[in-house]
């Protein structure tokens, strides 16, 4: 039964638009917004979906979790921040400082469209109208007419609309609420079970559908279907072998003694490798949609653009599979030496551009590295245990791709997707090994780092898969990381929240004749607090002001920590850092004592691939 809704519609507010209001829907995006009770949130979705016609209540819990199109929807709206900012500015008429300084006020284009746009005769929008020009928007080909169409729809709303239209354009809604609440909140607002519904959106990929299916009561009918990603398993981290066997004995070791308690763990668990590359989910060969390939990122990215030669590659992939896995830059083996993984840095180049040339696919071929098996078959596999889903991966890789006798020999050459797509097999089975005792986890993390691999994986052998979940059925012991002192030299202002504090900074080492090279740029790690007192500080001692970037004078000093380094132009080092997050404030020491150029050389030497950023 649905719930009875605050913003219930008159009939004749129905007549007028057509359906539901879109103010209604913004009204209620701005009480969200306002409030962090998470219950409170639920309560006002499920009341208003339960208010709405079940067609508006499945447009409307698309819209509340973010998105202008389903996950298994390949439009897409392609109107990024400046298309919106020249509709905004055109539309208002405001100068190119009022724009700057509105939207400094609020690290966001829909709450500055809320500040610019003046109340003035508007036509009666409902969500069908903002469904329609979604629709439009992306089906328009070229800037021009995006804009035009852009134009067209936010004439017509009040400015709290356009705030949320341009929120929700923009993929940035900002009220605090998850896709996973609002679909407790459609469970409430139609009488459904939540489990049942969130399994429904897992197996369909369309909320907006799993709707109807909720009104309808035909939750239990709902089938997997492919191109929309599932959440991804996670590992937790530990630091050391010791810790990676402690937490481990702990969460699987169920039958042992307090004094024997690691044997039985480590004859349940997993040991693989952890590549330095990119964790990818794979979804091909369903018959009704022939030729299609899903490639998706952990943040739900589509990766095709990106990664064309593994797209072609499995494109005529016969089975209808969901992957998890790795894609990893490769470098192919001859008759004298095996492929081997190359560093993350080498997959960069590759990374958000709308076109990667065939210049490039040579120069950086990349393989998938397959891990676990999630679907086979008509069949969802994630509550089959990791050995089940394992052995299936096996039979499965052998039949398509390339398997090895030795874990880490490499792949064997002249497999399927070997013709037309590099001269070698584009599917490749993760080796894994059983765990026996602490001497082998000791020793395979050792070969992992020497092979040039991040470190290794610990997972347990009876664990199902868990999307979305970091436990300790799964841990990672990666390199530990290397730190640096260094001071700051340069800071720019952050986006949302951040917008009106300098948050992110440039930093750097001692180079010859203590001249300072900038080594990177780091904005995680520190506090709110500490950024609140970091950005007042770095104001007044600002050299020169470039608007969203300011140099200062170089006096406050950083504990930064990364990953690995790479030789990089970006910086006048000559160096750049993978992946740095301030560890501290180090108010206790001088920058003449910051770490020098030649520290940086002896990191870099030391680590067993010398990567290059392209």
């Amino acid at each position: 039964m649905a719930l009875a809704g605050a913003h219930n519609m008159t009939e004749q507010e129905k007549s007028e638009t057509g359906g539901a209001p879109l103010l209604a829907f913004a009204e209620l995006c701005r009480d969200l917004a306002a409030t962090s009770k998470k219950l409170e949130k639920r309560a006002r979705m499920a009341a208003y979906l339960g208010s709405l016609q079940v067609e508006d209540a499945a447009r409307a819990a698309l819209y509340l979790a973010g998105a202008p199109f389903a996950e298994t929807d390949p439009r897409r709206l392609q109107v990024g921040g400046s298309l919106l900012g020249k509709a905004l500015a055109q539309l208002s008429g405001a100068s190119p400082q009022a724009m700057q300084a509105a939207y400094r006020r609020h690290g966001d284009l829909g709450d500055a469209a809320f500040d610019l746009l003046q109340e003035r005769q508007t036509a009666p929008l409902a969500l069908q109208d903002l469904e329609e020009a979604f629709t439009a928007l992306a089906l328009a080909r070229g800037p021009l007419a995006k804009l035009q169409l852009l134009l067209a729809l936010l004439e017509r709303a009040t400015p709290l609309e356009a705030r949320y239209i341009i929120k929700l354009a923009s993929g940035d809604m900002r009220t605090g609420v998850k896709q996973s609440l609002v679909e407790e909140a459609a469970a409430a607002a139609f009488g459904a079970e939540p489990a049942q519904l969130r399994r429904a959106v897992m197996l369909n990929g369309n909320l907006a559908e799993v709707v109807r299916m909720a009104a309808a009561g035909t939750l239990g009918q709902a089938t997997m279907r492919l191109f929309h990603p599932l959440g991804f398993m996670l590992a937790s981290p530990v630091d050391s072998v010791e810790e990676a066997l402690a937490r481990f004995a702990e969460e699987v070791a169920l039958e042992a003694a307090a004094a024997g308690a690691m044997t039985p763990a480590l004859r349940a668990a997993q040991l693989e490798d952890k590549y330095d590359g990119m964790r990818a989910q794979l979804h091909c060969g369903d018959r009704t949609q022939a030729g299609r390939v899903g490639l998706f990122s952990r943040n739900r990215e589509d990766l095709s653009e990106s990664f064309p030669d593994l797209i072609e590659a499995f494109a005529t992939f016969g089975e209808a599979v969901i992957l998890d896995g790795e894609i990893l830059a490769w470098q192919p083996g001859d008759e004298r030496a095996t492929g081997r993984a190359l560093p993350f840095s080498s997959l960069q180049q590759r990374l958000g551009r709308k076109r990667v040339t065939a210049e490039m696919r040579e120069a950086t071929p990349v393989i998938f590295m397959a891990f676990d098996l999630l679907f086979e078959s008509g069949e969802l596999l994630l509550e089959l245990p990791l050995r089940e889903r394992r052995e299936r991966l096996e039979k499965l890789v052998a039949a398509h791709g390339a398997l090895t006798s030795d874990p880490h020999a490499g792949p064997d050459q002249g497999m399927l997707f070997a013709s037309g797509t590099g001269g070698f097999a584009r599917l490749i089975l993760a080796p894994a090994v059983p765990l026996t005792d602490v001497e082998q986890l000791e020793a395979a993390y050792a070969e992992a780092r020497r092979r040039g691999n991040e470190g290794v994986m610990l997972k347990a052998a009876a664990s199902s898969y868990q999307p979305g979940r970091r436990g300790l059925a799964w841990l990672k012991l990666k390199r530990e990381l290397a730190t640096l002192d260094v001071v700051i030299t340069g800071a720019e202002f952050g986006n949302g929240r951040r917008a009106g504090v300098l948050s992110d900074y440039t930093f750097a080492v001692r180079g010859p004749g203590e001249q300072l090279l900038n080594v990177g740029k780091a904005y995680s790690g520190l506090t709110d607090a500490e950024i609140e007192e970091l950005s007042r500080r770095l104001m007044e001692q600002t050299l020169e002001d470039y608007g969203h970037f300011r140099t200062v004078i170089p006096s406050i000093v950083l504990e930064v920590a990364f990953n690995n380094l790479m030789r990089s132009t970006r910086h006048n080092s000559g160096f750049a850092m993978r992946f740095p997050r301030i560890l501290r404030l180090r108010d206790d020491k001088p920058v003449a004592q910051i770490d020098s150029l030649a520290r940086v050389e002896e990191i870099y030497a030391s680590q067993p691939d010398k990567p290059v950023e392209s």
